[in-house]
């Protein structure tokens, strides 16, 4: 079964030039924890979805893939 891919951080750090560790460190977990996210293995929560999007200066939108089809 194919990996269902939900958020985009792992593109949204390569555009903010900002590592798993430093995003890690910023938010007070683990790098593996950021790991897991990063390639989908684990969703953070609602909260931490937020505060990421805090961090980084981004509307949370900009963390998920789309989900509507393009017309």
């Amino acid at each position: 079964m194919a990996k269902i891919v939900i958020n985009r951080l792992k593109i949204v750090l390569a555009e903010k030039n900002m590592t798993n560790r430093v995003l890690a460190q910023k938010l007070g977990v683990a790098e593996t924890t950021v790991s897991r996210w990063v390639t989908n293995d684990k969703q953070p929560s609602v909260e931490t979805f937020y505060n990421i999007a805090v961090l980084l200066d981004i509307n949370l939108r900009e963390l998920f893939v789309s989900t509507k089809p393009k017309l």
